[in-house]
């Protein structure tokens, strides 16, 4: 979800889209008001990681490397191609000031 994979249905090449019925309960939850109020939230972020000249997966992983109470960031690729972009995370790393801590805090509205 985080990737921003979903923000525009499921890619054919997805694990949602290759394996339907294993992943139909994923799948309707995608398709609910819950679901596509975790996408818009999902399109608020991709702005602010193409504004730092990365990815939605970057900005995911360098949020997560960045939060203190956070000592290990498990990558969940599973193409090559994914690690390699993955690891553009560093990247973004200093670019992360905590004013836009906050902003991404406030789109997620998630901490408890």
């Amino acid at each position: 979800m985080l990737t921003g994979k979903y923000n525009d249905g499921i890619p054919e090449d997805s694990r949602f889209a290759t394996n339907p019925e294993f992943f139909k309960n994923s799948i309707e939850a995608l398709k609910s008001e819950e679901g596509q109020a975790k996408i818009k939230k999902v399109k608020e972020l991709t702005k602010i990681a193409e504004k730092l000249g990365g990815t939605t997966t970057q900005l995911a992983l360098a949020w997560a490397a960045k939060n203190p109470n956070v000592s290990t960031v498990i990558l969940g690729a599973t193409k090559p191609e994914q690690v390699k972009d993955n690891c553009g995370a560093i990247k973004l790393l200093d670019k992360l000031t905590p004013e836009l801590m906050e902003e991404i805090e406030k789109i997620l509205d998630n901490k408890p």
